[in-house]
């Protein structure tokens, strides 16, 4: 038989990379693709593995916030395109949702 894939555990994970994989690479996904939800499939398997390690190392009530930030990210970058460009819009949301993540989870203690 092969190897057991082994999954990082939860609290050795920086969400803000996935963050950046989920924001940046959901809206390449859909633009290269025509298909839009298939960019959503990328958002959210993003935010469903940030979502673990928040969870796992700051609780719930960080959780909510870090993926009320993620959510809002997302619905804010549309609106935001509109003014200065869909790629700027992309990096501004994506910096602020990431950054948000690596003060809040990444480089915080984890609650014990």
């Amino acid at each position: 038989m092969g190897k057991a894939i082994q999954i990082k555990k939860a609290t050795d994970v920086n969400t803000a990379s996935i963050i950046g994989a989920g924001l940046i690479g959901g809206w390449l996904t859909a633009r290269e693709t025509g298909i839009r939800p298939l960019g959503g499939v990328v958002l959210a398997a993003a935010g469903l593995w940030a979502g673990r390690t928040w969870l796992a190392k700051q609780g719930p009530v960080t959780t909510a916030a870090l993926t009320a930030t993620y959510l809002g990210a997302f619905g804010a970058s549309h609106p935001l395109a509109k003014k200065i460009g869909a790629w700027p819009s992309v990096i501004a949301v994506t910096t602020v949702a990431a950054g948000a993540a690596c003060v809040l989870s990444d480089i915080k203690p984890a609650q014990k």
